[in-house]
C-alpha cells in the first residue's frame, strides 16, 4: 500500500519528467510506439547526447524502460497506462485552459 510520501514522490518524478519540453516530446513519441534512440534524435531534432542524456532521466523516473534488441537498445514507455495518462492530463489541461484562475496570468506570462 502506499502512503502519502510515496503517492507525493510518484508525483514529483512525473513532474519532473514533465518539466522539460523534450523529455515530453520524448513521451508522446513513445505513446505512438517504441523507438531507438538515433530515430529518436532525428525524429525529435537534438543531438544523440542530449537525447541520452533525457532518455536517462526519464528511465530514472520510471517511465520509459530499455530493451535490448541485438546490438541495440530499443525504448517503450514502462506501462501503456501512461499513454493513456498523458493523453488524460493533456485533455485536462485543454479542457480548463480557457478557466485560468491564476490572477497574475497574463502580467507573469504564466499558467499558459
Amino acid at each position: 500500500m502506499l502512503t502519502l510520501a510515496d503517492d507525493i514522490d510518484v508525483l514529483a518524478r512525473f513532474g519532473r519528467a514533465l518539466a522539460d519540453p523534450i523529455r515530453c516530446r520524448i513521451l508522446l513519441a513513445l505513446r505512438r510506439a517504441p523507438a531507438y534512440p538515433a530515430d529518436l534524435a532525428d525524429a525529435l531534432g537534438v543531438s544523440r547526447t542530449r537525447l541520452s542524456n533525457h532518455l536517462a532521466c526519464l528511465r530514472d523516473c520510471g517511465l520509459v524502460v530499455a530493451l535490448p534488441d541485438g546490438r541495440r537498445t530499443r525504448y517503450e514507455l514502462a506501462d501503456v497506462r501512461l499513454g493513456q495518462a498523458l493523453d488524460d492530463l493533456r485533455a485536462a489541461v485543454v479542457a480548463v485552459e480557457s478557466d485560468r484562475t491564476c490572477p497574475d496570468a497574463d502580467e507573469e506570462d504564466c499558467c499558459r
